[in-house]
């Protein structure tokens, strides 16, 4: 069974289109007019071995914040879509990932239930002309729309730009554990029977 989905959003803000494949190999097709952010996209691509594709317009002469939200959206909705009834995967993902002098944890549950925990301060404001508040907007929609409880924590880090590049790698890392399929787990991995809202 093809676990892929495609998740179309048009408001007044943004036109996004986004598709994946959970049983891919990372490739990535971005593009979202904003550069830091079709990178960190790209690394969660290639890092959690899910085909991901996305198209996004948007309001960038406001900011870029709408474009990144919106694409934050889609990606959870797209990962929700994709799971199905989640029989068979893991279910639970974590990793704590090195990115030179930083180190992150990142860890994920599928739990049908949406839970944000951000443990994350950046030295700098920016990455260049990308707000580094943006980061954990994205991932709090992501965490949302997808229906899962996603923390992520920093334990040393003094580049904002390694700090967010460790934050997109190890989440992706976290990622491709939780959504691959566990061939001893026959049903959904839940006592409750059902990993849905």
């Amino acid at each position: 069974m093809s676990r892929v989905a495609t998740v179309k959003r048009t408001t007044g803000e943004t036109n996004i289109e986004l598709a994946l494949n959970l049983d891919g190999t990372g490739e990535p097709n971005i593009a979202t007019g904003v550069g830091f952010f079709d990178h960190m996209l790209t690394l969660l691509s290639r890092h959690s071995l899910i085909d991901l594709s996305v198209k996004a317009l948007g309001d960038l002469h406001v900011d870029f914040h709408h474009t990144v939200e919106d694409t934050g959206i889609c990606l959870g909705k797209a990962l929700v879509q994709a799971l199905g009834d989640k029989r068979g995967i893991s279910r639970y993902g974590s990793i704590s990932l090195p990115m030179e002098e930083t180190l992150v944890t990142c860890a994920v549950d599928l739990s049908g239930r949406a839970w944000y925990v951000s443990k994350v301060a950046y030295p700098a404001p920016k990455i260049g002309g990308f707000d580094v508040e943006l980061v954990e907007v994205f991932w709090q929609s992501v965490a949302a729309t997808g229906l899962m409880n996603l923390h992520q924590v920093l334990h040393h880090g003094s580049n904002a730009h390694h700090i967010a590049e460790g934050i997109f790698k190890g989440t992706a890392r976290a990622l491709r554990q939780a959504v691959a399929i566990d061939p001893r787990q026959a049903g959904v991995p839940s006592s409750k029977g059902t990993l849905s809202e």
